[in-house]
């Protein structure tokens, strides 16, 4: 499951913020929530959240992208399991 979401930006001149979040299954155990966000056109920062089952890890993206949507940030695209967005 992918989401990317994108802000326009407050002051001119400047690139807008993009945030893209997916799923990724671990190759030993568990399931990873993969979060890239930084400026449209530049390399921006990774983290990674682990956890045990994919269930857990899809709610913790959907919190993200609720938390994200009340700072300023839109959906741009979702792929994957629709269901639940």
């Amino acid at each position: 499951m992918r989401i990317y979401m994108q802000q326009l930006p407050t002051e001119a001149g400047r690139a807008p913020r993009f945030l893209h979040l997916h799923i990724q299954e671990d190759l030993i155990d568990g399931w990873n929530l993969v979060k890239e966000a930084g400026y449209q056109g530049a390399s921006g920062k990774l983290t990674r959240m682990h956890f045990n089952d994919a269930e857990t890890a899809t709610d913790a993206m959907l919190m993200e992208r609720d938390k994200q949507l009340k700072r300023g940030y839109r959906v741009v695209f979702v792929e994957g399991q629709g269901s639940a967005l």
